[in-house]
């Protein structure tokens, strides 16, 4: 019997990889356009609302049927909550007082968090020592991002850090949702419930806290409120899929550590955004707790990848 091999990365899935990486990367850019003008709850709102009918009509045109069970909506609803309405608004919520930059670093947590949770919550998916570890580096990496101050002088810019750490941590219980509850719904229907679900949520939540949203912005804002929803929504989730298809989960997890140089190079660029070496430091140990996580570290020392 053959041994069963994993999916490699070719050419084109590391094309598709860094494009996903790039627009994704770029939300964080166009949240701080929206934020000129919007709240983070209504950027929210936008961000789902805007992608569903694009979404709607991706399902629509790859003749996927919709679900008409009650069960499969009601974890739709989950799923939007956990993979979007709260981690978005955490998210939109700590770029206020942080660089889009720091956002985007702190989020690369999102697979170390992901390895941890799926090991406490899934029996399929042990916590190993290499998750220990790499979740041990990633915290470490948080550390020296926040630096030793944070616990002595707690201040607005580290809670903004923490509420993206929790953005992260919110993604990581979407992952386990997912798995558990809807392995066997097609992929793109998945991102088309979700979305749904995240809608049905924000509405009522932005009716209340921030009124009617405002329809009069700029057009840069107006520009930016379709980036990250056509964009870094929409076609983010049907490349997404696509090199799940092709690369597998494991390689696909890679784009968490691409999305943050595309992330602080738009900054850079076009917010005159600059970081501490500290967050550069920082983000290097998350990313080896990432690689330690993942077993590629441990490959590479054994020459096996």
């Amino acid at each position: 019997m053959t041994r069963a091999t994993a999916p490699s990365l070719d050419v084109l899935s590391f094309a598709l990889l860094f494009l996903l990486a790039a627009i994704w990367g770029g939300s964080f850019f166009f949240a701080e356009i929206a934020l000129r003008e919007l709240s983070p709850l209504t950027i929210t709102l936008h961000r789902v609302f805007w992608a569903t009918p694009i979404l709607w009509y991706v399902v629509r045109a790859k003749g996927i049927t919709l679900p008409r069970s009650p069960r499969i909506w009601g974890s739709y609803l989950v799923m939007g909550a956990l993979n979007n309405a709260i981690p978005f608004t955490l998210i939109f919520w700590g770029q206020r007082e942080i660089e889009s930059g720091m956002a985007s670093i702190l989020n690369a947590t999102t697979a170390v968090f992901g390895a941890v949770v799926a090991g406490l919550l899934l029996k399929d998916e042990p916590l190993t020592l290499p998750k220990l570890t790499g979740a041990t580096l990633g915290v470490a990496g948080v550390g020296i991002i926040m630096g030793r101050d944070a616990m002595s002088d707690f201040n607005l810019t580290n809670l903004a850090q923490l509420a993206v750490l929790a953005a992260a941590l919110s993604y990581a219980f979407a992952s386990v949702w997912g798995k558990t509850q809807l392995a066997r719904q097609p992929p793109l229907m998945n991102a088309l419930g979700m979305v749904v679900g995240s809608v049905v949520l924000m509405v009522p939540v932005v009716l209340l806290v921030d009124g009617m949203p405002n329809v009069h912005l700029s057009l840069p804002v107006w520009g930016a409120v379709f980036g990250i929803a056509a964009l870094s929504t929409s076609l983010a989730y049907v490349l997404y899929f696509a090199i799940l298809a092709r690369a597998g989960a494991a390689n696909l997890m890679l784009v968490t550590l691409l999305i943050p140089p595309f992330a602080i190079a738009l900054g850079v660029m076009f917010l005159g955004e600059s970081l501490q070496a500290s967050a550069y430091l920082g983000f290097g140990v998350i990313a080896i707790g990432f690689a330690v996580t993942d077993g590629r570290l441990l490959a590479v020392l054994h020459g096996r990848w």
